[in-house]
């Protein structure tokens, strides 16, 4: 007797099915009584057996594999938000991430950044590259625009920026705290194969990120207070929040929230640059 899940599997495959045009896959000639592919052209695009997709949409023969969501999610034309809903109701859990390279974001996120007047916030990706960021940021912790963009990386500037590394109230423990946040989320968004080289580059620059990457240490950069000691400005503590960007699981965004004290000093300041830039 197919399972509750399996008939939910079932009706939104078979939904997604109808929805496609035949034609477009190159399935023409012979005469449909229902609209959109057969099951056996879905199991031909996905490279499966047709009796395993008729079961699948009768909600028999057990949970799929990753693999067969795949295929089926390929065959079927998914967008990503609808092959992570076939994966959660096909396996009860989304599929795994696999990391993309980073180029920018859209215009969309880059006014919701400028929309935090006073609060710095950036965006980055996997390997922790900032690819996006805010005039607030620009101002009080590093102008990303005046660095080529393969020095645009957090980890760098931790470990090789002096200006950095003097901004900071106790470097050495919020630079172990960061790399043990790197190395979790380098995992949670795919990009394990990926760190492998900048690793290894990171450890022949700074035996001090040697040391503090083989400490194995894992951290959740969740939200918490950062003290920055700002060259113009002084001392300015300030709350952070990371946030998931939605869809794209290879960004973060971060958000720097001045206290109230420090506020009208930080916007006049981020003003006068304003005027002379």
């Amino acid at each position: 007797m197919p399972t509750p899940a399996g008939n939910m599997l079932g009706s939104y495959l078979r939904d997604r099915r109808t929805r496609l045009d035949p034609a477009t896959f190159g399935f023409t000639g012979g005469r449909r009584r229902t609209p959109g592919l057969r099951r056996e052209e879905v199991a031909q695009r996905a490279n499966i057996s047709p009796t395993w997709y008729t079961w699948l949409e009768q909600g028999r023969g057990g949970a799929p594999s990753a693999e067969v969501l795949n295929r089926i999610a390929e065959g079927l034309m998914l967008t990503e938000p609808e092959r992570e809903h076939l994966f959660m109701i096909g396996l009860g859990h989304l599929p795994e991430v696999h990391f993309k390279p980073t180029e920018g974001v859209t215009p969309r996120l880059q006014r919701v950044l400028d929309a935090f007047e006073i609060s710095p916030a950036i965006v980055k990706n996997a390997l922790w590259d900032v690819v996006a960021w805010n005039r607030a940021a620009a101002a009080l912790l590093t102008d990303y625009s005046k660095l080529p963009p393969a020095e645009r990386n957090i980890l760098r500037l931790i470990f090789s920026n002096a200006r950095v590394r003097a901004a900071q109230e106790d470097w050495y423990a919020m630079a172990r705290f960061v790399v043990g946040a790197f190395r979790a989320d380098a995992v949670r968004t795919g990009a394990a194969a990926e760190i492998g080289q900048f690793v290894e580059d990171m450890s022949a620059q700074s035996p001090e990120f040697r040391e503090m990457w083989l400490a194995n240490d894992v951290h959740a950069y969740g939200e918490g207070m950062k003290r920055l000691h700002h060259p113009e400005l002084g001392v300015l503590d300030m709350e952070f929040s990371a946030f998931a960007v939605d869809g794209r699981p290879d960004l973060g965004m971060i958000v720097y929230n001045p206290m109230a004290e420090d506020a009208e000093r930080i916007r006049g300041y981020i003003g006068s640059r304003a005027l002379s830039e």
